[in-house]
């Protein structure tokens, strides 16, 4: 990653202030629950008041806090890109970067949620009742981020057997008629989907088990969203492109230059040490 800030400038500072801060009163505030566990505390609070926070000031600050680590450091890991990552060129950039980075932190707490699970069935043959919900409820955010990332990086599924054949014009025509059909594509999910998508939001559906998130409640409307995002994110990159210089493609393009010099550093250590 670069070290450089890519667009928070002089807020740089205070975000990683703020995230810092958040993550520990998260940590401190999630430490407190499990202490309650093993202290004998009568009403110890678990995953379950997560969702049922009424009258629990803990379980709301524990939130609030959960809340505040993740975006400050979604905000923050988004000032740096990666050697292969194009600088952002606008707000819905910058906004595709950010929701990436909280993608990065969602497959952090995917893997942290099935190794607990494991641990607790397999060791204390106390397996959970949230693991595998809250897994797919992240993964579900995680796939929907993951694609608007892709859109952001241009690195969707493109066939350029013919595109690079084309005049500067052509390239341009189809530029316009892809981008054309994926707000086709939006428009016409949101008009069919809008209407359930309230409903479930409106009753907060559940997923029907013993920990009952509201997934369906919330993943139906973030589709709807996030497809409309993806289709804003095509016509951004449109509109950047459009007076770039044309560009040649080839199976080189495949191979991470970056990667390969990583390797051979990582290999002439070894050989050194």
């Amino acid at each position: 990653m670069q070290g450089e800030s890519v667009w928070l400038g002089p807020l740089r500072r205070p975000v990683k202030l703020v995230m810092i801060a958040s993550v520990a009163v998260t940590l401190a505030t999630w430490l407190w629950l499990i202490l309650q566990h093993f202290t004998g505390a009568e009403n110890p609070i678990g995953m379950y008041e997560m969702l049922r926070p009424s009258g629990r000031p803990m379980v709301y600050l524990m939130l609030w806090s959960l809340f505040a680590a993740l975006l400050s450091s979604s905000i923050y890991m988004s000032d740096t890109i990666g050697a292969i990552e194009p600088r952002p060129e606008g707000f819905f950039d910058i906004l595709s970067l950010v929701t990436s980075r909280l993608a990065m932190i969602g497959i952090i707490c995917v893997v942290i949620a099935m190794f607990y699970e494991v641990v607790a069935r397999y060791v204390f043959e106390a397996p959970t009742l949230w693991a595998n919900e809250l897994s797919l409820w992240i993964a579900g955010f995680v796939f929907l981020f993951a694609g608007q990332y892709a859109m952001q990086q241009r690195s969707h599924i493109r066939i350029y057997v013919i595109y690079d054949m084309m005049p500067r014009w052509g390239r341009k025509l189809s530029d316009c008629i892809s981008v054309a059909l994926i707000w086709v594509f939006a428009v016409t999910l949101v008009w069919g989907g809008y209407t359930e998508a309230r409903e479930k939001l409106l009753r907060l559906e559940t997923f029907g088990t013993a920990w009952d998130p509201p997934i369906p409640a919330t993943i139906k409307g973030s589709i709807l969203f996030i497809i409309c995002l993806v289709a804003v994110q095509a016509l951004s990159n449109l509109i950047a492109d459009w007076n770039k210089d044309p560009e040649s493609h080839s199976p080189m393009d495949d191979i991470d230059q970056t990667e390969i010099e990583n390797m051979r550093r990582q290999l002439k250590d070894l050989d050194n040490g």
